[in-house]
């Protein structure tokens, strides 16, 4: 057996790459919950799990842009306070419209997910 490191493309742990992909989903849940800017978004959306280690704001911001522009989030500045103004970030309609879906995605994925995991447990234990 060679000593040498498999190419990159073998190195990849199962699973890695797609948890970005719930990264929109999470923004909204934590805007369901409140309003907020940025950071607390950033803040918020480290509970779910999807992201390891810090979320990088460029990405989240650039998520916030594209959420926007797609009217499931407005924003506006606040300034009252001390300190610089904020954007403030709110789930409109169509953005809990979204998220609902999402929502039921994800249960029928945990469904397949738990059928799959039983599945391997029955066929282990023969």
């Amino acid at each position: 057996m060679s000593s040498k490191q498999p190419p990159a493309r073998e190195q990849r742990r199962t699973g890695s790459g797609k948890s970005e992909r719930y990264i929109q989903p999470s923004i909204l849940v934590g805007l369901r919950r409140r309003a907020s800017y940025g950071y607390e978004i950033i803040q918020t959306i480290q509970e779910f799990g999807f992201v390891e280690g810090h979320a990088p704001p460029g990405m989240i911001y650039r998520h916030l842009r594209d959420l926007e522009a797609a009217g499931l989030v407005v924003s506006s500045w606040k300034t009252e306070g001390r300190g610089p103004a904020k954007r403030v970030y709110e789930l409109t309609p169509e953005g809990e419209e979204a998220l609902a879906l999402w929502v039921r995605y994800m249960e029928a994925q945990a469904l397949k997910l738990t059928n799959f995991i039983k599945a391997y447990h029955k066929a282990v234990k023969r």
